[in-house]
């Protein structure tokens, strides 16, 4: 089964494609599938693969194999292959690594599910669990990993497998060399770190390959964070920059090692606030960062491009001055943006409450109830006036910047509400 110049699949539907990591002799590593070069161009999240394909990327990737079959068959459609997650269970969920009997039904119910994709023309690779390593201490989970991995390849002659790695560092790799050597390559999640992986990856004394397979803005725990606690998450377009950057000076760069990547979230997800980590608004509409990342995979510029937004301010004070409001008190907010394409823009803005059930590790994390009737008049403009919720707490004012064309600018304000303002 051929590829086509572009990176598209063949319409040929009858069987897997070979997939396989080679090494060079000067120590380069390369992913093959059907014996041609594949670098991954990916997504994380299965929303929209018509617009992966539109935008120059290649692949899917999945956190478990749920609606495998929709995801392959949607995938196959549309050009693209799929890293397909097994999802294995969490020691932060109480798993019990120790208890054989549980390991082994989860072993059991994992070789059906490879049993029920595994010739798939879809399917690109395997990868076993994800952040496997995410505030755990038993090794035996790599025993597990490593059991998982054996029977991939007893079952599956024709898919690398890799294990997905919340972070990397040198006691981790060491676990995994020894406890893990049926895995082909390492998978990475990192965020703000990504700049120095490459590096990383070759301090820890991992001779492999790789891929990262979840990388974005900066993550909240990396994120400044004022004296409550609440992050200060980038703007969209302070994001663009930032996944421009990471993307050229690690991903593309390290040319002997990593297999490529998926950028995270191609979708939309609470997780902190409602803007943090997706490509996507609630209403599907595009931040600037995807038109970067339409230019990473595909050399050009999208025709139409999202809003920019320079600024958000209230009452005079930027996000890092830690603002503090009364009760009930009116006050004032201004935002500063253009558009690439003079498109008029619209404006709508909402305060949200801090969320007070927080997810850990990418767990689901429900999103707040906006505070009706916070905003004083008109809300379709830059500059607008607010009343501060009348209870205490803490509190973001948002702003969407809309191009009229499904493409937005967002950024968010954290403010406390307290009886004495201060800082």
């Amino acid at each position: 089964m051929g590829l086509f110049v572009s990176g598209l699949l063949a319409q040929n539907t009858g069987g897997p494609v070979k997939v396989a990591i080679t090494k060079s002799g000067d120590g380069t590593f390369q992913l093959l599938r059907d014996g041609q070069p594949y670098f991954v161009k990916g997504a994380g999240g299965n929303a929209f693969p018509d617009r992966i394909a539109a935008y120059g990327g290649n692949s899917i990737r999945t956190w478990g194999s749920n609606d495998g079959q929709k995801v392959l068959d949607a995938a196959h459609q549309h050009g693209l292959t799929v890293l397909m997650g097994l999802d294995v269970a969490r020691e932060r969920h109480g798993f019990d690594y120790n208890d054989t009997a549980i390991v082994r039904k989860q072993l059991d119910h994992l070789r059906a599910e490879v049993l029920k994709y595994r010739n798939h023309p879809a399917l690109l690779a395997w990868g076993i669990g994800n952040e496997l390593n995410l505030r755990a201490g038993n090794p035996k989970v790599w025993d597990a990993v490593n059991d998982i991995a054996k029977m991939i390849h007893e079952l599956d002659k024709n898919h690398p497998v890799c294990t997905v790695l919340a972070g990397i560092g040198k006691d981790l790799v060491t676990q995994l060399t020894a406890h893990c050597p049926d895995i082909d390559f390492l998978s990475v999640n990192t965020y703000g770190d990504l700049k120095s992986l490459p590096q990383n990856i070759r301090n820890t004394g991992w001779a492999g390959a790789y891929m990262v397979t979840e990388w974005g803005p900066t993550g909240h725990w990396e994120s400044l964070t004022t004296p409550w606690k609440s992050a200060i998450e980038e703007t969209s377009s302070e994001k663009a920059a930032v996944y421009k950057s990471r993307y050229e000076y690690s991903i593309a760069k390290d040319k002997e090692r990593c297999l490529g990547s998926y950028v995270f979230l191609w979708g939309q997800k609470q997780e902190r606030t409602p803007t943090w980590y997706g490509l996507f608004t609630e209403k599907g509409e595009e931040t600037e960062v995807m038109d970067v990342m339409q230019f990473l995979w595909s050399g050009t510029w999208p025709a139409n491009q999202a809003p920019h937004i320079y600024s958000l301010q209230v009452n005079n004070q930027k996000p890092i001055d830690f603002l503090s409001l009364q009760p009930g008190s009116q006050n004032s907010a201004v935002t500063v943006a253009f558009d690439p394409n003079d498109d008029p823009l619209t404006y709508h803005w909402e305060i949200l409450p801090e969320p007070t059930q927080l997810s850990d590790g990418g767990d689901f994390e429900p999103r707040s109830t906006a505070v009706a009737n916070s905003i004083v008049g008109n809300a379709n403009q830059n500059k607008i006036s607010f009343v501060a919720p009348a209870k205490e707490g803490a509190y973001r004012l948002f702003v969407y910047i809309g191009d009229g064309k499904n493409k937005v600018a967002t950024a968010n304000f954290p403010f406390y509400v307290k009886a004495t303002p201060g800082t």
